[in-house]
């Protein structure tokens, strides 16, 4: 990937399925052409061996700022899409990036969080001047999706970088669940999280969407271990059975189908994020993607009509920005597994591609200080 000063060009994308990572990189860096990049993203299968992969993007990557991280499914300018290798190139002559990523989430502090993340904001108001003229700043955020830290890095990146909005994703695995990872430095990093923020003088424009409205059937948190993120009871019954008994009809069973068709969700400053469930356990528990707590009250999501929320979203994002170059979108691996039980993956990925939609299928999404669940988030860049 080329490197320096260079004419304006679009954003560039490029996306592989081969299976060695050395000729998928190959491949990727032959579409991309010469333009010379301020930064890029790149979203991985995680079939991939990533300390070979790792080396590849190292070979093409020289003096450029990378940054990525495993995904549960990649949206490229086919739609959906999947077992794929993919790469966002922003061009230098309309872009700066600057990214840190945090590399022990464990130990996170967020007092010395929030004094890096200000420098790096300061670091992209410097940079960013060559540009000329307005420049507008978004920070992208990656997340280790099996962290349960989420929420904390989320709230207090966003705290740091006032008005600079966040907006991001959590790596996923393929719904294996077993390890995913976030990409700096040149090598993948477990238990990490990445911010970059993007500068440019063209417009861009942070989004949320959901396809779901909260349904009359509630349930209340009666147990729950909440650094585990898992729900023991639900209206002091056995959660799982609870849950089922709410939102299922007879012949159901729990599993992922049945979460991404049902998801529960919760009020919160005025409207209704939904609060998706992981896995049903054996012990009868649930766990869930995101923070839960003993005394919160959910509602059962019910489905809105996807196709035409999406074509309404699409146009009120084309509005906002003008001639859309690309849309960068945080999509939930449990829309995808709906779009398919619903029979409509035909339909979503056909608005994708006409809409220029790239990304991937993540384990939750960051939008501003909110860590959400299975919702289409992302971030609009004109022309």
């Amino acid at each position: 990937m080329a490197t320096g000063a260079g004419v304006r060009a679009g954003i560039g994308f490029a996306s592989s399925h081969a299976d060695d990572p050395f000729e998928a990189m190959a491949d990727l860096v032959d579409q991309l052409g010469t333009e010379p990049l301020a930064g890029a993203v790149i979203f991985c299968s995680q079939h991939y061996d990533r300390d070979s992969l790792a080396r590849a993007i190292n070979r093409h990557s020289e003096c450029t700022t990378v940054i990525g991280c495993t995904s549960s499914g990649e949206l490229t300018d086919a739609g959906y899409d999947h077992d794929s290798l993919t790469v966002i190139g922003f061009p230098a002559a309309d872009f700066c990036m600057t990214s840190h990523c945090f590399d022990d989430i464990d130990n996170f502090d967020p007092v010395a969080a929030r004094e890096i993340v200000r420098a790096l904001a300061a670091q992209a108001d410097r940079d960013s001047r060559r540009l000329g003229g307005l420049v507008n700043h978004v920070a992208l955020f990656l997340v280790d999706g099996l962290s349960h830290r989420e929420e904390l890095l989320t709230m207090t990146i966003q705290d740091a970088l006032g008005d600079i909005p966040l907006i991001g994703g959590s790596s996923g695995d393929d719904l294996a669940f077993r390890q995913t990872a976030i990409f700096d430095g040149g090598r993948f990093h477990a238990r990490a999280a990445v911010v970059a923020i993007l500068s440019s003088t063209r417009p861009m424009h942070v989004f949320k969407a959901q396809h779901y409205q909260p349904g009359a059937a509630k349930m209340v948190i009666t147990g729950a271990i909440p650094h585990e993120r898992i729900v023991t009871e639900i209206n002091a019954e056995p959660a799982a059975a609870e849950y089922l008994r709410l939102a299922g009809h007879a012949g159901e069973e729990l599993g992922m189908e049945f979460f991404a068709a049902h998801p529960p969700m919760v009020r919160a400053g005025g409207e209704y994020h939904v609060r998706s469930i992981q896995s049903a356990n054996a012990d009868g528990s649930l766990t869930f993607y995101c923070a839960i707590d003993e005394g919160i009250v959910l509602n059962i999501g019910e489905p809105v009509d996807r196709i035409a929320g999406m074509r309404q979203l699409f146009a009120d994002l084309h509005a906002r920005v003008g001639e859309v170059d690309r849309i960068i979108a945080f999509d939930c691996v449990l829309n995808r597994i709906d779009a398919e039980q619903r029979q409509i993956s035909r339909d979503v990925s056909a608005l994708y591609a006409g809409n220029r939609v790239i990304g991937f299928n993540t384990y939750g999404e960051q939008y501003h200080a909110l860590h959400v669940n299975q919702t289409f988030s992302g971030l609009a860049i004109g022309r």
